[in-house]
Formats: C-alpha cells, sequence, structure tokens
C-alpha cells in the first residue's frame, strides 16, 4: 500500500473518530460533530481547484440542503399535522379495527411502517406506545409484543422509505429516482418487518414477559381514559391517510409510468408529460401532501390562522434542525470523497454483489454501533460509498447499495442510540430488558434485510 492509501485511510479514520469522538465524549450536537469533522478531513485533503477549506465544506453544506431542505420542511409539517389533527391515532385505531383485538400486533406492524415513512421514529413511537399500554390494559396480556411490533414496523421505514431523512440523503448521493427507492424500500422493509413480527410473536413474547409499568407520561388511570376516548374528534381514516399514501403515489406512480412507456415504446405528449413530471416530482408531491394536511388539522381543530401558523411554526423549527443535521451530514460525505476513498475500492465492482453489500452493511453498522445515530450512520457511509455507484461500474443498481447501508443501519441498539432510551422509557424497560428484548430483534431485522437486499440484487440487477 503506497503513501497516499495510507494518508487517505488515515484522513477517513480521523474524520470519523471527530465525528463519533464529538457526538459521544464531547456530547456535541450531531450538526457540530459533523461540520468539524467535514472541516477536519477537507484540511487534510488538498485540492486542485483552489477552494478554501471551507468552501468547500460549505459547497457539499449547500448542495445537500438543495436537493433535501423542501422535502424534509414538508415532511415535517405533514408529520405535526397528523400527530395535532388526530388523523395519526385515526389510523392506528382504524388498523385496530380491521385487524381486530387478537390481530393487533399486525396493526402495530402496518401502523408503524406507514407512519414511519413521513414521521421520525422517536415520534412515532411517542404516538403509539399509548396504544400498546391500552390494548395491555384491554386484554391484560402480551404488552412485550405489542412494543416490539411498534419498532419493528416504526424502525424499518426510518431507514428504508423517503422522505425520512437517511434514506433520501442516500438516494439522492447515489442518484437513485425517489420512486424507485419507495418501491425497493417497501419490498425490503415488508420482509424486515414481517420477520421483525414473527420474531415478536412466535419467539420473544412466547419466552418472556414485560410487565405494565407506571411511567412519567402515562398514569394506569390515563391509560384506562385512552383506552375509551371517544373518536367522534378524530378526522375520517381516507383523509388522515391521504397526506401519507399521495407522494408515493405520485412519485412511485411517475416513476412507473416512465418504465412502462420505456419497455412498450410509448411516447406521451408533451403536455401530459410534463403534467405528469411536475405531479410527480418529490418537491411538489411533498408540498401537495402537507397543504392537506395543514386543511385537515385546520378542519379537524377548527383552528384560527394564527393557531395554525403556529403549529406549521413548531414544525419548521424542529424540521430545520433536521436539515442541519443531514446538510452537514452531506457535507462530511463530500469531502470524504475528496479523499479518494473510490479509488481504494475500485476493485470491489468485480467482486460479487454479495461482497459489495455485505461491505456496504458493516461499514454501516460499525458506525451505527459505535455513534448510535441510524441516520449519521447512513449518511456518512454513503460518503464513504457513493464513488461506486457514481462511477457506474456496479454490477447492480445502485438502489440496492442504498438498502444495504439502510438495513446497515440496524445493528446494533444499545445506550448511545437516543431511540433505545424513547423505547425502554416510554415503554417502562430497564436498560438491561432493552438489550434483551429490542437489541437482538432490530439487529436479526437488519441481517434478514442484508439477505434479501442480496438476493434482490444477485437475481434482479436491474442492469
Amino acid at each position: 500500500m503506497d503513501s497516499a492509501a495510507v494518508w487517505t485511510i488515515l484522513t477517513i479514520c480521523t474524520g470519523m473518530l471527530v465525528v463519533i469522538g464529538g457526538i459521544l465524549a464531547l456530547r456535541l450536537h450531531a450538526f457540530l460533530a459533523l461540520t468539524l469533522g467535514a472541516l477536519v478531513v477537507a484540511a487534510m485533503t488538498p485540492t486542485d481547484d483552489g477552494g478554501t477549506i471551507a468552501s468547500r465544506v460549505a459547497s457539499g453544506f449547500g448542495s445537500t440542503a438543495g436537493k433535501i431542505g423542501i422535502l424534509i420542511a414538508m415532511a415535517s409539517i405533514i408529520g405535526k399535522c397528523l400527530l395535532d389533527s388526530g388523523a395519526a391515532d385515526r389510523v392506528v385505531r382504524t388498523m385496530l379495527g380491521w385487524f381486530g383485538e387478537k390481530f393487533a400486533p399486525a396493526s402495530f406492524v402496518l401502523s408503524g411502517f406507514l407512519l414511519g415513512v413521513p414521521v421520525f421514529f422517536d415520534t412515532v413511537f411517542y404516538l403509539m406506545i399509548p396504544l400498546g399500554k391500552a390494548m395491555q390494559v384491554r386484554t391484560g396480556r402480551n404488552y412485550l409484543l405489542f412494543v416490539l411490533t411498534i419498532v419493528a414496523g416504526a424502525t424499518m421505514a426510518h431507514s428504508l422509505v423517503p422522505p425520512t431523512p437517511g434514506p433520501l440523503v442516500v438516494a439522492e448521493e447515489l442518484g437513485i429516482d425517489i420512486g424507485t427507492m419507495i418501491l425497493a424500500g417497501s419490498i425490503v422493509g415488508f420482509f424486515t418487518a414481517g420477520f421483525g413480527y414473527l420474531y415478536a410473536s412466535l419467539f420473544a413474547n412466547r419466552l418472556w414477559q414485560l410487565p405494565l409499568r407506571e411511567s412519567a407520561d402515562f398514569s394506569l388511570k390515563d391509560l384506562e381514559e385512552l383506552a375509551n376516548r371517544d373518536e367522534s374528534e378524530l378526522p375520517p381514516f381516507w383523509l388522515s391517510v391521504l397526506p401519507i399514501l399521495l407522494p408515493v403515489v405520485l412519485i412511485a406512480g411517475y416513476t412507473i409510468v416512465k418504465v412502462v412507456c420505456e419497455a412498450q415504446k410509448i411516447e406521451l405528449s408533451p403536455a401530459m408529460n410534463t403534467t405528469l413530471a411536475t405531479l410527480g416530482d418529490k418537491n411538489i408531491a411533498l408540498i401537495i401532501s402537507a397543504v392537506i394536511a395543514m386543511l385537515t388539522l385546520w378542519r379537524t381543530r377548527s383552528l384560527s390562522r394564527h393557531e395554525l401558523a403556529d403549529a406549521v411554526a413548531s414544525s419548521l423549527a424542529s424540521g430545520g434542525i433536521i436539515i442541519l443535521i443531514t446538510s452537514a451530514g452531506g457535507a462530511f460525505g463530500k469531502v470524504l470523497q475528496e479523499t479518494g476513498i473510490a479509488g481504494l475500492i475500485k476493485d470491489l465492482p468485480e467482486a460479487s454483489p454479495a461482497m459489495i453489500i455485505t461491505l456496504a452493511f458493516l461499514i454501516t453498522t460499525a458506525i451505527r454501533t459505535a455513534q448510535g445515530s441510524a441516520t449519521v450512520a447512513m449518511m456518512t457511509a454513503v460518503g464513504i460509498l457513493s464513488g461506486l455507484a457514481t462511477s457506474g461500474s456496479l454490477p447492480f443498481h445502485p438502489v440496492y447499495l442504498a438498502l444495504a447501508i439502510g438495513c446497515g443501519s440496524k445493528p446494533i441498539a444499545w445506550m448511545n442510540d437516543s431511540g433505545f432510551w424513547v423505547i425502554t422509557r416510554m415503554s417502562g424497560m430497564t436498560e438491561g430488558e432493552g438489550l434483551k428484548f429490542v437489541t437482538p430483534m432490530t439487529t436479526l431485522m437488519g441481517v434478514v434485510g442484508l439477505v434479501i437486499t442480496i438476493i434482490g440484487a444477485t437475481l434482479f440487477p436491474l442492469m
């Protein structure tokens, strides 16, 4: 190995040490840690374009913000309005009505996955765990099963299906059509969440029990009131689910139309093509859904214009933080690419798809385990691996690389993960119970996703 390769590896390891050490040891905000990491890597990687260290980092930051800024802002509005209007509650309750109490765990998986598309995992769990507790009050059993099935659905959507920031940034960096990422992520998510359901129902729930304990968020009296809450104030199901499904239909629908037209050699009129392209644009689709979600909140809660504006402002405040973190992650990824990391792994496309996908999975897993955040792990990993996709020499479609990164962000959930603390504190688990019940399930779900991705890339490379 020549000196240039050694310096490249040293630069990458130093940058990752700054990010991970900043988050874990110095307790820095992820935005600051990623920005510092990007500056350090840029300083250690001279370029010939004459750009300063700061300008190169700012360029990566701006490029990422331009790709995902509107999407995350609109997704934040959708998520906030779904929660405040009661639409998210309606979705969960309707699923329970369809499946019945006997199949409540299946409804929790589906509801969690559906809500996990526009809403962050932590928020979905906050929303659904009271209903899981209420089901325990009604049935007197299976509390562990309810908790694990909520986790199984929501955690996979968080890492596989845009517009959540992790898969959104990965898709953008790898040049993957968002509709393709939604479809592929949903397919792999079906298998992984399904495995989580089977693991929870056939293994964990039969082997262990989790008692329903008092917690700071809900007393047992509160849970009894929740179980009998009047549903008349909630919006109808079709309106509740519309902001979630509409962007999926518009974006994925346009992708399907393009594929069919290319396969059948059908030429659409310029006006029709423009209309479909506009409606299928990811930004337009999310904006339309955000407007519908806002109108749902206004209609359900009878808010004044000022109250609606305050609700939107609140959602944009939280969304702004997410945009800052993901954009800083994009800057970090850009300067990682400038190190020449793609040159070190240039021979990988000659290897088997299984080897390449497994490498992507393991890199993401290592970063996730070290610093805790699945989103940061995905953004860091794609910065290291994006050269494989942009070189055009992969033996399969880049979406499989994105899926491997998403699945690799699931192992290993432990005490440095904020989601781990949300699950344990909100459910009443001890730390030991969280490591015993949650960590093995999410790890195995990630491995199942890896296997499905390898099979897909081998049998259906889509090249």
